[in-house]
């Protein structure tokens, strides 16, 4: 009896006007190669994060590879720029 565990990104969506990439990742439990549970967790990944006032790019070293190319095509310069302004317009308006 060989029970395992596999994780994967299963659903990746790029959503939205600044290329929000959702990723779905689902955790399979298998006993002899029969899948007997699944699970889902999603996460959210934008195309800039700002640190101490300083705008940079995302940190997506620990997504898939799949995750990463689709990060890579879709968060261009100009998306970036405009992430960024609309984010710091947004938290600017209760000043």
């Amino acid at each position: 009896m060989a029970i395992t565990k596999e994780i994967k990104a299963d659903k990746i969506e790029v959503v939205g006007d600044y290329k929000n990439v959702q990723v779905r990742t689902a955790t399979i439990i298998k006993e002899d190669g029969v899948e007997l549970t699944r699970s889902f967790h999603r996460h959210v990944l934008h195309c800039s994060t700002k640190t101490d006032g300083t705008w940079g790019d995302t940190d997506i070293s620990g997504e898939s590879s799949d995750v990463q190319a689709i990060c890579n095509s879709v968060w261009t310069d100009e998306v970036k720029s405009a992430y960024q302004t609309h984010t710091d317009s947004q938290n600017n308006l209760g000043e």
